[in-house]
């Protein structure tokens, strides 16, 4: 019989990496930036030039190496994709010792 153990929704935290908020959270935006290159019909060169970044940084981002990749630059490119970044803080609704990082597309 096979055993399955239950993961969370971070496969980051699931693999025990200690930058595992920060992966999930670059890994949205990756996809997302991945879904507006698609859907617009950009070849992976031009979206690198509209970008700002080499093509084979944008190849790898898209495949989910990005570890050389800052979050701000992956939300620069969502500004240069078109999309509009607003970013909120606010207090959790139950008492955590820690915040809590996440991306929401409306």
């Amino acid at each position: 019989m096979i055993e399955i153990e239950k993961g969370t929704a971070n496969v980051y935290e699931d693999l025990g990496l200690a930058d595992a908020a920060e992966m999930q959270v670059k890994a949205t935006l990756a996809a997302k930036i991945g879904e507006i290159i698609k859907h617009r019909r950009l070849t992976q060169l031009q979206a690198a030039e509209i970008l700002g970044i080499p093509q084979p940084k944008l190849s790898g981002m898209l495949r989910g190496q990005f570890r050389g990749i800052s979050e701000a630059k992956m939300l620069e490119c969502m500004n240069r994709l078109g999309r509009d970044v607003e970013i909120v803080v606010h207090k959790p609704s139950r008492s955590r010792a820690t915040g809590r990082t996440s991306v929401v597309f409306a």
